[in-house]
């Protein structure tokens, strides 16, 4: 599987388009093509690849980034968490013909083209709500291995909603994942109204976060961050996946965080979290970590009971009444989406 037979391919629905119009499927060919391509290359790395390292040569040379110079004016102090990466996908135009109400980032890894196209179908979709601009961007590090690195490039040159630093996609670098969708709101998006961050196995009630939560009609809040609120302390057992070493964070009580699967911040904040994060020592625990620099600059998160960091089984009128759900595969994101859209007139 190489990536120019998926360029080809590319190509053959420009050239097709009007033919492929009158196809009834309700999903697109640059869908199939693209998932054509995935599974490809997943298959071909399961059975002939042995697991690669990367080695220092810089993927994604072919693909022209767009950046613009960053700085941050009255840091007086030299950074100990200085985030000097670079941008190796990057959409710096997303903003500029129409200031977004809200700004969507979704951390997500490789792999997960299913749960990307799921949601960009679903509750993602920049064009749900008329006269309300919303802006959708997927995270990600840079993967190990460059068939993989390839992929996700092409995928975001048809769909133009992915941005990607030159670090190391893992677990215990989705602080930088985070901290990387600051800094792209604070670059190249400053004069939003509202970000989101969550993952990509979260289901968005948009209705309620909309017109419930944010309130388009009403003056935008400043220095405002909300979800669901977390008062706990650190984890030492080694075995935990919330593992905090006490030598990395001594304290015995975090600050107030909400949890990572979803919360809610006035655009003014992400540019404050991201300054904050250049002086303060870096955490694993990506929403522990939002929870300090927050504590930092006086900032509260509020509780918010809406937002649900566990699975829940759906029905309609339980699904009604909150903002996000976790552990939601691509399948039932979908199911889950058209039943509500579908029954929008019916009372619970």
């Amino acid at each position: 599987m190489k990536t120019n037979e998926c360029q080809e391919g590319i190509l053959f629905h420009i050239c097709n388009r009007r033919a492929l119009k009158t196809m009834a499927s309700k999903v697109s060919c640059l869908y199939v093509l693209t998932v054509v391509c995935w599974a490809s290359a997943l298959w071909y790395l399961s059975i002939t690849r042995p697991t690669s390292s990367y080695t220092g040569s810089k993927p994604f040379s072919h693909l022209t980034v767009a950046r613009k110079n960053f700085t941050f004016g009255n840091i007086r102090t030299r950074p100990i968490n200085p985030h000097s990466f670079e941008f190796l996908i990057n959409e710096p135009n997303k903003c500029e013909k129409n200031i977004p109400f809200l700004v969507i980032l979704i951390s997500t890894t490789h792999k997960e083209f299913d749960a990307r196209q799921a949601i960009r179908e679903t509750w993602g979709d920049e064009n749900n709500f008329k006269g309300i601009k919303i802006a959708t961007l997927f995270l990600l590090g840079k993967n190990a291995d460059p068939v993989l690195n390839q992929m996700v490039e092409q995928e975001s040159q048809i769909f133009h909603d992915i941005i990607v630093e030159d670090f190391i996609d893992s677990y215990h670098n989705l602080t930088l994942k985070t901290l990387m969708g600051m800094r792209w709101v604070a670059t190249f998006c400053s004069k939003a109204k509202y970000v989101m961050k969550t993952d990509s196995d979260i289901f968005v009630n948009m209705d309620n976060l909309i017109y419930k939560l944010l309130k388009p009609s009403t003056k935008p809040r400043r220095r405002y961050f909300t979800g669901y609120v977390i008062n706990g302390g650190p984890i030492r057992d080694v075995r935990s996946k919330w593992y905090m070493p006490r030598d990395l964070y001594p304290d015995s009580n975090y600050p107030p965080f909400c949890s990572g699967t979803g919360y809610i911040f006035s655009a003014d904040v992400a540019e404050l979290i991201y300054k904050t994060s250049l002086h303060t020592r870096l955490l694993h625990l990506e929403d522990v970590y939002v929870g300090l620099c927050l504590r930092k600059l006086g900032i509260h998160p509020f509780q918010n009971s809406g937002f649900n960091h566990w699975k829940m089984a759906y029905s309609l009128c339980r699904y009604r009444r909150v903002i996000t759900v976790h552990q939601i595969s691509p399948e039932e994101m979908h199911r889950i989406w058209n039943d509500m859209s579908s029954k929008k007139h019916l009372r619970c």
